[in-house]
């Protein structure tokens, strides 16, 4: 099965990606999210007890589900490969600031892309910063940036991040004794187990196969003005665009969104460090968690940096909180990052300008 030979066939790989976030969402997913592996690593973080916030726990399917879909499919097909030794300790920081950008947006590019088919300006914003941040990458990568060659390894080490989320599989089907569940907040609205379990697996395949990935479709596009990732990305908002409108979900405002703030400037640094941190590691978290389930120990280590980055998000309280209106209980909440979660920012700025320009140089030899 070969769907990068066809703009056709990777613009219906992206609709089938919309179609299964459309239906999580229908299914009860939070609105305005659906689907979205940062908040949703967060959210199986704290179900580990990885983090204390209380209304972002819950050990999300989809994010188990993307990981073995990405590892079957790779499995049949004959393209898991089982490599690792690319300077690990730079992957696991760059997932650690990938995190803490996406959570001073509060969203992945995934879910910047679904906030942005239903008509939520702030993503848009955001959007422009994300641009920003692979142009800068690629500019690294232009001056020789680079994390080094990765070497095969023994089979079952690239098995490892897989066999990891059956192991969590498992805890979760046992029930709430053994992992933290929210009783209320984002981590209390899911989609039933199996739903969310499967639909993870159908997306994890045809990302897979697509090789659907946020930054690296727009990085294609500056350094070779190929629109094949694009198209794939394209699918997916199309769907989701449809799917928002027919349900009375779109409508273009900065106000009034689900998790989402309006602090503009804050939501394009956030995801200018995704960008920026997501060029300079090889692809957008979903890209992370594919080449993971596929066997790839370097995403497998970044994986494991957007678990550390969630957790200190949040034990930090370096994450974004959100907008809400005034009630009668309490006032209204301007939202957006705390003083810790902007001078984090700065830090993981200065920090990637560190890394892509301060070494890290391709050998020449």
């Amino acid at each position: 099965m070969n769907l990068s030979d066809s703009k056709v066939k990777l613009g219906i790989a992206g609709a089938v990606c919309g179609i299964v976030a459309a239906v999580l969402a229908v299914m009860g997913n939070p609105g305005n999210m659906a689907i979205c592996i940062a908040c949703f690593i967060r959210d199986t973080a704290g179900a580990l007890g990885m983090h204390q916030a209380a209304v972002v726990q819950y050990a999300r399917p989809e994010i188990i589900g993307i990981v073995l879909g990405a590892f079957i499919i790779s499995v049949v097909t004959k393209e898991y490969r089982s490599t690792a030794g690319s300077s690990p300790m730079i992957r696991f920081v760059l997932g650690m600031m990938i995190m803490i950008g996406s959570l001073l947006f509060l969203g992945c590019p995934l879910r910047m892309v679904i906030r942005m088919s239903a008509g939520d300006l702030n993503a848009y914003v955001a959007l422009v910063g994300f641009v920003l941040g692979i142009a800068t990458g690629i500019a690294a990568l232009k001056r020789g940036f680079s994390l080094g060659r990765s070497h095969e390894t023994n089979k079952m080490n690239g098995a490892v991040l897989p066999v990891l989320m059956i192991g969590i599989l498992v805890l979760a089907l046992m029930g709430s004794a053994l992992l933290i569940s929210s009783e209320s907040g984002p981590g209390s609205m899911h989609a039933p187990l199996i739903i969310a379990l499967i639909g993870g697996l159908v997306f994890g395949a045809f990302a897979q196969k697509s090789r659907m990935c946020f930054a690296g479709s727009i990085r294609d596009i500056i350094l070779m003005k190929n629109f094949d990732l694009f198209v794939v990305i394209a699918g997916l908002f199309v769907v989701m665009l449809v799917y928002n409108i027919a349900t009375g979900n779109f409508a273009f405002s900065f106000t009034g969104k689900p998790v989402a703030h309006a602090q503009h400037l804050w939501n394009i640094l956030g995801m200018y460090i995704v960008g920026f941190a997501a060029t300079l590691a090889g692809g957008c978290p979903l890209r992370q968690l594919v080449l993971a389930g596929q066997g790839s120990s370097d995403a497998a280590v970044t994986v494991a940096g957007l678990f550390v980055g969630a957790a200190l998000c949040h034990n930090l309280k370096l994450a974004s909180a959100a907008a809400a209106p005034a009630t009668a209980e309490a006032e209204a909440v301007i939202g957006g990052p705390s003083i810790q979660g902007k001078i984090a920012a700065v830090i993981c700025i200065v920090v990637l300008f560190v890394i892509a320009f301060g070494g890290n140089k391709r050998s020449t030899k």
